[in-house]
């Protein structure tokens, strides 16, 4: 069982409290990519956590065997080709060392984790949730357009984590371009593959379009309920994944790190991250009572303002660092 729990306190000891619990979270969070790195390549997974690593590496290498697949296509030569395993584990350990991708691979699997527990243990749909439905019949045609569009999204979303798979298509611009000079590094390892590598990240390029991907879909709908989007910050009410980007939008954090923050490890980075995003106290024991049942706020919590809380989560090294 976590515990988060301190004595009734002042303004300034639950400052204290928290800034502890953070310093626990960060370096926790600072360890997890070296860990990460170090499992892929030794393949540990029967020790640490073998559904989530099997998870991580399976999209890498799905996201490896499709930039093969194009390099292969360009060159005349088919796709969907089986490739050598060696070399796909080179474009595995590429993938990992670019900044921030082994960490949304990991977020994008821990995501997955949360809908699946909170699917089991409160019957909450890992695709079509309350919120999402009431979008889809919005009387706003393109609300309700966009939120179709989501709801297609998620469904893949879903598929693809039941394979382990991740479609390049899928990924933040930042990523999807360190993915193309991923790519083109292999290349020149292979004087047989130059003439094809710009011809097969031109024909990757034209197929991106990161604002009709799952995650810009569900940044547009929340940014466009405006004055609405606090009814995106209840996990039970929004679904798991529309939750976790409104709450990364309102509480100014990288999504990957809100995702992160509702791990039972980094409990106090979750209330401070729903006290930002302007939640009342009554609201934050709600969505601790969905996710973190067992966990008690400390006392003197609801006096922390939302400023305080900003404030704090801004002074976070894992905050910083993104």
């Amino acid at each position: 069982m976590t515990e988060f729990s301190a004595p009734s306190a002042g303004p300034g000891a639950i400052d204290a409290v928290l800034r502890q619990e953070l310093a626990q979270g960060d370096a926790q969070i600072a360890s997890i990519a070296p860990i990460l790195r170090h499992l892929l390549a030794n393949d540990e997974h029967s020790v640490f956590g073998d559904e989530v690593i099997a998870r991580v590496r399976g999209m890498l290498a799905d996201v490896a065997r499709q930039l093969l697949d194009a390099l292969v296509a360009a060159r005349g030569e088919g796709d969907d080709l089986d490739h050598p395993s060696a070399e796909v584990d080179t474009l595995v350990t590429a993938l990992a060392g670019i900044a921030g991708f082994l960490t949304h691979v990991h977020a994008l699997a821990l995501e997955w984790q949360l809908t699946e527990r909170l699917q089991a243990r409160l019957a909450l749909d890992p695709v079509v949730s309350p919120l999402l439905q009431a979008l889809i019949a919005s009387i706003e045609p393109p609300t309700a357009a966009a939120a179709m569009a989501l709801l297609a999204q998620q469904a893949r979303f879903a598929q693809n984590q039941r394979r382990m798979q991740l479609p390049l298509a899928e990924l933040p611009g930042d990523l999807f371009h360190g993915a193309l000079i991923t790519l083109q590094n292999h290349a020149h390892t292979d004087p047989a593959a130059l003439a094809a590598v710009d011809q097969a990240v031109a024909h990757i390029r034209k197929e991106f379009d990161e604002s009709r991907n799952r995650l810009g879909l569900i940044s547009r709908l929340v940014a466009g309920m405006g004055g609405g989007a606090s009814a995106a910050l209840s996990i039970t009410h929004a679904g798991t994944a529309i939750f976790l980007s409104a709450l990364a939008l309102a509480s100014g954090h990288d999504r990957d790190l809100a995702v992160l923050s509702t791990n039972e490890s980094q409990v106090a980075r979750f209330a401070l991250a729903l006290r930002a995003a302007g939640l009342k106290p009554q609201s934050i024991d709600e969505q601790f009572a969905a996710l973190h049942p067992e966990v008690t706020l400390p006392g003197g919590f609801e006096t922390l303002g939302t400023d305080r809380a900003a404030a704090l989560l801004a002074h976070s090294p894992a905050y910083l660092a993104r």
